[in-house]
């Protein structure tokens, strides 16, 4: 039988945090510096079951934007252009890159979908219960000496060849965004492969950059500027992760209704 706060199982999928990390323990590497990188975040089995889900998972959309709105493409439509029409694309955004925010990769909405009640792999529901769990929320207070948080949305990514996230620092005032998070899920990743989780100091230089190591939790302050490298052409993995927002929501949030009522 599961202990009680150490996880979340949904259907059979268990997630739970290695029973050895401690987020007080790191607290004051988070305190001085506003982020952190902590390797081997969840139980191999869990950090092994959410990967599985993500590399059998055939609902992605390429996420991006044009025209300066955000927009999806299901992964199906995109593969289908033609040469012409994909060089077409890819010119519009890039124009659109160089000079502003822009990003493009695909993305599967594990919050919407749950709260909208549609279906969805057990895995990714168990992991979405988990993170809006006394196990990971507890955690997160411990780390950063904040007791606001109560709410964890989130989001699959997959970068592949060509995608990328350029600078911003999420800063959303209204959203109740405390610090953002990335669950990396890839189990082999080389850093020439681009894809970096990249910080940028005030003089627009690289502060600090983390790869997407296997099973490690990236845990950051907001806002704060940072972006994802491009990831290259000759990279020999899709970049798989679940990322998103730890938030301070009120009680009478749609969202943390929602979380209340998940399985």
């Amino acid at each position: 039988m599961q202990a009680p706060g150490t996880g979340n199982t949904t259907r059979g999928a268990t997630i739970t945090i290695d029973p050895a990390l401690d987020g007080r323990a790191m607290a004051a590497a988070f305190k001085a510096h506003g982020r952190i990188h902590i390797p081997g975040f969840l139980a191999p089995h869990s950090a092994a079951a959410l990967h599985d889900a993500l590399a059998a998972e055939t609902m992605w959309v390429c996420s991006t934007r044009g025209g300066g709105q955000n927009i999806d493409i299901p992964v199906e439509h995109f593969d289908a252009f033609t040469p012409q029409q994909a060089a077409r694309f890819f010119s519009l955004a890039h124009a659109e890159a160089r000079d502003g925010f822009h990003y493009m990769f695909d993305s599967l909405r594990v919050s919407d979908l749950i709260e909208k009640g549609e279906s969805i792999h057990p895995a990714l529901a168990a992991g979405y219960a988990f993170l809006n769990s006394p196990a990971f929320l507890d955690f997160v207070r411990a780390l950063t000496g904040d007791e606001r948080p109560n709410h964890v949305d989130a989001q699959a990514t997959r970068f592949e060849a060509g995608h990328y996230l350029t600078q911003h620092d999420d800063k959303k005032p209204e959203a109740g965004r405390l610090y953002a998070y990335v669950l990396n899920l890839t189990p082999r990743w080389r850093t020439d492969w681009g894809g970096l989780l990249t910080f940028i100091d005030e003089d627009g230089h690289l502060a600090e950059a983390y790869a997407p190591a296997w099973n490690a939790l990236n845990l950051f302050r907001v806002p704060a500027e940072h972006a994802v490298s491009f990831v290259t052409p000759f990279a020999g993995a899709p970049r798989l992760s679940i990322t998103g927002w730890v938030r301070h929501l009120p009680s009478d949030s749609p969202h943390r209704r929602a979380s209340a009522r998940r399985p």
